[in-house]
């Protein structure tokens, strides 16, 4: 997957058709679209389809299980039209290194840190460990917080320059699209700011801009 725009949008609590006309609107500015369970679970994985008919998807199923279970899962999402895959880090290398197999080519991408308050409990310690396991275990990227940039400069220095790095928390969560891009993530990934907005693609204007200045 190409990230040139540096912008992954996220639908999370959508209709179909509402997800799909939104995902439309903001397209010329789109890398991927964030599909998760929320809209997934209302729709079915068809809606992954249809999404992909717009923009590359990125199913976001943290997939955390053994690895027979969490390659089975991958595998449905790949099938279902998916390119890439986010799966959790803290199951540990056999689960990533399977899920990362069984994405068949496309993209996976394994949780290194989250963007809330709450992986600063048990995730951020084991952070740097993970996204080097993620790099040993062959996948494309990891997710990085954007509401922490310095979090995204530390973990960019475990991966190198050839990992892809996704961020979380733009826009509601208070994260900066502009800082997030400068500290070494590839794309920051925002939902609610832009579909929630009364002006979906102004609001995208609004973070190229941030990216820009």
């Amino acid at each position: 997957m190409r990230f040139d725009n540096h912008i992954v949008l996220a639908l999370d609590d959508l209709a179909g058709d509402g997800a799909v006309e939104v995902a439309r609107q903001l397209a010329h500015g789109l890398d991927a679209i964030k599909v998760g369970y929320p809209l997934v679970l209302t729709e079915g994985l068809a809606v992954v389809d249809r999404l992909s008919r717009v923009a590359p998807v990125i199913c976001d199923f943290k997939v955390a299980d053994i690895p027979a279970v969490s390659a089975m899962i991958v595998q449905r999402a790949v099938r279902a039209g998916a390119s890439g895959v986010i799966v959790h880090g803290f199951v540990g290398h056999d689960s990533v290194a399977e899920a990362v197999a069984a994405a068949e080519g496309m993209d996976g991408f394994a949780v290194t840190e989250m963007s809330h308050p709450g992986a600063l409990d048990y995730l951020q310690d084991r952070s740097e460990e993970m996204a080097a396991m993620a790099r040993e275990a062959g996948a494309a990227g990891i997710i990085a917080p954007a509401t922490r940039p310095e979090r995204v400069s530390a973990l960019r220095g475990i991966v190198g320059t050839d990992m892809v790095i996704l961020s979380p928390g733009v826009g509601t969560q208070g994260g900066s699209a502009g800082t997030t891009i400068r500290a070494g993530a590839n794309a920051v990934i925002v939902g609610r700011s832009l579909y929630r907005s009364p002006d979906p693609p102004a609001a995208l204007q609004a973070l190229l801009d941030d990216m820009m200045a």
